[in-house]
């Protein structure tokens, strides 16, 4: 950043604002103000008169009455006759106020509503009529009202009037005396009830004194149109200072001395100057700046040294105390700051309409020549100024663009480490390199080149760029992704590129990089992390993510003292150290709220203590150094309570009782505080769980009946909290937990319980005459089912008899059958023998054929497998179901092995041999799937 000398850094007034030396050099800067318009507190929008109460609170005379500020929100009250109000004094909890005709004052009734009583009791034939008091004064117990006609002294619960000898133009107190202004006779001292003439002050004859104060043990007397004056030792004399034909060309119409000395001028056409003691202009703020409106029609200093102005269509305050400063351009010329920077006495001003200057003792904006277009970055380097533009990076010589860059979109520049003259920079299309030769800067687009490609374009767009070693930077995408970059040593070209979006990176999306001491850290959309260099690969920096948050960014330049931040709120704080909280500090919201430009908000180092922060249409001015030490927080007041809507006394106990399922409604404020925001906790235990309230009310409905405490307390932007204010709140039960609720409830118990109990006698007789109806059913039925299961039991026992039986004549059957086929077997063998006997061939054929038939009848067959079947429960159905590839001839083997026949007595039955029989048995037993272990017998016996 640029290094200023001693008077330049004088040139700005953040720096040294009691300096006086160059009373000009600061006009082109205002202090913070805000502007409080109609619309907001819904009144007039003249405002005439402005008056602090002891407790903070802000009290506004309004053309339509009287408005009324805690800091958060406005209330407003009229008067009985709804008639204007021209004046307002707040003393000894008294707000007096003068109207057309009236005068009076309003206090607070025990339900916190002002309310008003009159003072003027004037009568239908006193000559005050069509008076308006334009102005009250309090001197030790007396109150006093101006009018242009007379002054009314209120004492003692009397008033006095005191007539002048000609038209009154103003009251000024000075040390407890009264100095009363008139319009032909000059000026008079205000003795008890009587008027005593300043010697020689005839010359202000005819003119419209606005104030007398005193300065340098003399007096200053201020007019609207003459100037200001020096009265002392009963001499006249002429003021003469910079201020002066300021207000004469102007017309002063309010005038304020501050406590440090410094005065506040308000005009009618010009809005508000303020000078210090030789009258040199510190600031102007008018229209032309911000203020709504250009004529002043009131001033009050009121809590941390904020300046109220009423104005002819609005209210706003100023923060005097100087350690904010804005500039700010309402032709809308200028539009979204993105860089400032301090360059060869002028303040160089980025922005996305070009590159704009403001000289020190102007406050003219001025255009840089043909540097229209996007302004990204402000650099100083070898006492050049870089511009990193939209079209390119130029140097600025004598207010105008020299362009050495064509390569678009200048967004980030950084010096590489241990190099004094090669920088990097960051573009739309890649990196930069610009070295610094005789003179000279020579410019190179950084390509990444191999030996299998030689010429590989390294374009991506880069906004963030910072360095890890001389040789190694990391780099991120403007919109996805980071990327580690190596260069060759003489930073010719790019050697390596890393993308690091499959290496812990949360998310690769506005990734931005920052060299946090030497620790390469990035903030993404899912909070902090770093680069490990051990695991070349990118985790969670716990550290900044408690420190911080994991939603706060950083926005301050990368050689700015400290580290700025700003959090998901818009809150911006300065952090100094993170030990030492007490040389932190935070801005508050409301100096920039809704002019932070999005996603690109930047905090640059003027000097030493002094930061710009870019805003759209100006920036601001911030001055470590200068920050005032905040009053206090208040301890919040209870304005008003409501139980169902209705407003009820405030309790000096703070001890509240409410009927249950009724809601209740606590108003409450801090108007002493500065920059703050109500917290609430509900409890009936020890513990506080704090909630932010979102206006100055709290609504609570449906409260369970018990006993609650219900605390409140004021907090700021840096966490602090003043005391806390608790209200004690009983919620009454519902009408059914009284003595004679619970008396009637317990009669009506006892009746009910007796009804009950004889019903209940009655139903237990009717149910156990039902029971024992029911078990003499249930044993008959019992009786019943045990007789049909004995029953089922002898017919299971004869079926099975009779299967028994049919098992033994199916045996018989069979062994009828091997029986006859053995005897036919011996009988064929027998002819088989005697077959040399047999004369007729074809009848021994005929009978051994009627033989073989004999043995292997089929009939006989059908009957012995439908007898089977029988016994057996389809047996055959279902060995042919699981083995279909059986044949007739394996089914009769089958049965005969169920039988438990064995192989002799199957043999005779099959009308084979007993070698052929086994045969068949093994290639059954194939069939059948069976192992060589496996009984061909078991199987078929344990068949089902």
């Amino acid at each position: 950043m640029i290094t200023l000398n001693k008077i330049e850094f004088r040139a700005f007034i953040i720096l040294l604002i009691l300096l006086v030396e160059a009373p000009f050099v600061f006009a082109q800067y205002t202090p913070f103000f805000q502007n409080y318009a109609l619309t907001e507190f819904n009144a007039g929008n003249q405002n005439w008169g402005v008056s602090f109460a002891e407790n903070g609170k802000l009290y506004v005379a309004n053309d339509k009455g009287l408005l009324e500020f805690d800091g958060v929100k406005w209330d407003f009250y009229q008067l009985p006759n709804k008639t204007i109000i021209r004046s307002v004094l707040a003393i000894n909890n008294r707000i007096y106020t003068g109207s057309y005709e009236e005068f009076g004052y309003w206090e607070k009734t025990k339900k916190g509503v002002l309310e008003y009583t009159s003072l003027s009791n004037f009568n239908e034939d006193n000559d005050a009529v069509d008076e308006e008091f334009w102005q009250i004064l309090s001197v030790e117990d007396n109150i006093l009202f101006r009018s242009f006609s007379n002054l009314y002294i209120y004492k003692e619960g009397r008033t006095v009037k005191v007539r002048p000898k000609s038209t009154i133009i103003s009251c000024s107190k000075i040390n407890d005396t009264i100095y009363v202004s008139t319009l032909e006779h000059g000026i008079f001292s205000l003795q008890e009830e009587t008027l005593i003439q300043l010697k020689n002050t005839e010359r202000l004859t005819n003119t419209k004194i606005i104030s007398i104060s005193e300065s340098n043990q003399k007096f200053l007397i201020t007019t609207a149109l003459k100037g200001c004056f020096l009265y002392s030792n009963n001499k006249l004399e002429v003021w003469e200072s910079p201020i002066t034909n300021i207000i004469r060309e102007h017309q002063l119409n309010k005038f304020l001395v501050l406590k440090n000395g410094n005065m506040v001028f308000g005009t009618i056409k010009n809005g508000v100057y303020i000078t210090n003691k030789s009258g040199d202009i510190l600031f102007h703020i008018s229209k032309e700046n911000g203020l709504q409106n250009s004529t002043v029609l009131s001033l009050c200093l009121g809590a941390n040294n904020n300046l109220w102005v009423g104005l002819d269509n609005g209210v706003t305050v100023i923060d005097l105390n100087y350690n904010y400063l804005l500039y700010n351009d309402n032709s809308g010329e200028l539009g979204a700051v993105y860089d400032i920077i301090n360059y060869d006495n002028k303040t160089y001003i980025g922005s996305n309409t070009g590159l704009f200057y403001l000289k020190e003792n102007d406050n003219k904006l001025n255009f840089v020549e043909e540097s229209q277009g996007q302004v990204w970055d402000l650099i100083q380097i070898n006492n050049q100024l870089f511009c990193g533009h939209n079209n390119g990076t130029f140097l600025v010589e004598n207010n105008k663009l020299n362009k050495i860059s064509g390569f678009t979109g200048g967004w980030v520049m950084k010096k590489v480490p241990e190099q004094d003259n090669i920088f990097i920079q960051g573009t739309y299309a890649g990196l930069v390199r610009y070295k610094y030769i005789n003179g000279k800067w020579d410019v190179k687009h950084l390509d990444l080149k191999t030996t299998t490609n030689p010429i590989n374009y390294f374009t991506i767009p880069i906004k963030y760029l910072v360095f890890e070693n001389k040789y190694t930077a990391w780099v991120a995408h403007a919109y996805k992704g980071v990327y580690k970059i190596k260069f060759d040593s003489e930073y010719e070209k790019i050697i390596d590129i890393v993308d690091y979006k499959d290496k812990g990176l949360l998310s690769e999306y506005n990734v931005k990089v920052f060299n946090i001491k030497n620790d390469i850290c990035f903030k993404t959309n899912e909070g902090w992390q770093k680069y490990e260099a051990l695991i070349d690969s990118i985790v969670p920096n716990n550290l900044l993510n408690k420190t911080f948050g994991k939603e706060t960014d950083i926005i301050s330049q990368p050689n700015t003292d400290g580290i700025v931040t700003k959090n998901k709120n818009d809150k911006i704080s300065f952090i100094f150290s993170l030990t030492n909280k007490e040389t932190n500090l935070s801005l508050p919201n409301k100096l920039f709220q809704k002019r932070l430009v999005v996603d690109a908000e930047s905090v640059s180092q003027i000097k030493d203590s002094v930061y710009a922060l870019n805003l759209y249409g100006g920036f601001m001015i911030i001055n470590k150094t200068e920050q005032v030490k905040q009053a206090p927080l208040q301890k919040p007041i209870i304005e008003r309570v409501e139980i169902d809507k209705n407003l009820v006394e405030i309790s000096n106990s703070n001890s509240y009782q409410l009927p249950f399922n009724m809601s209740i409604s606590i108003s409450i404020s801090s108007p002493s505080s500065n920059n703050h925001f109500f917290e609430y906790s509900i409890s009936n235990s020890d513990s506080l769980n704090w909630s932010r309230m979102e206006n100055e009310k709290l609504e609570l409905s449906r409260l369970g009946n018990d006993d609650y405490a219900i605390n409140f307390r004021s907090v700021n932007i840096s966490g602090n909290t003043s005391p806390i204010n608790t209200i004690h709140l009983k919620v009454l039960p519902p009408w059914y937990k009284n003595t004679y609720s619970y008396l009637i409830t317990a009669i009506l118990i006892t009746i009910i319980m007796y009804w009950l109990h004889k019903r209940k006698i009655a139903k237990e007789q009717r149910l156990l005459h039902q029971k024992l109806k029911k078990e003499q059913e249930i044993i008959l039925k019992e009786k019943a089912i045990e007789n049909d299961k004995k029953i089922v039991q002898l017919k299971n026992e004869s079926l099975k008899s009779e299967v028994k039986l049919k098992s033994k004549q199916l045996a018989n059957t069979a062994m009828a059958l091997v029986k006859k086929n053995e005897s036919m077997l011996e009988i064929k063998n027998e002819l088989i023998k005697s077959r040399p006997g047999f004369q007729n061939t074809l009848a021994y054929k005929k009978l051994l054929k009627k033989i073989d038939n004999s043995i292997g009848h089929e009939d006989e067959w059908q009957i012995f497998e439908y007898n089977f079947n029988q016994v057996h429960e389809e047996f055959f159905n279902k060995l042919k179901s699981k083995h279909p590839k059986l044949t007739h001839k394996d089914l009769k083997i089958c049965a005969y092995i169920k039988m438990n026949l064995l192989t002799k007595e199957i043999a005779p039955l099959m009308n084979v041999s007993i070698r052929g029989l086994e045969t068949q048995r093994y290639r059954l037993k194939r069939k059948l799937n069976l192992e060589n272990d496996k009984s061909l017998t078991d199987y078929l016996k344990n068949f089902t």
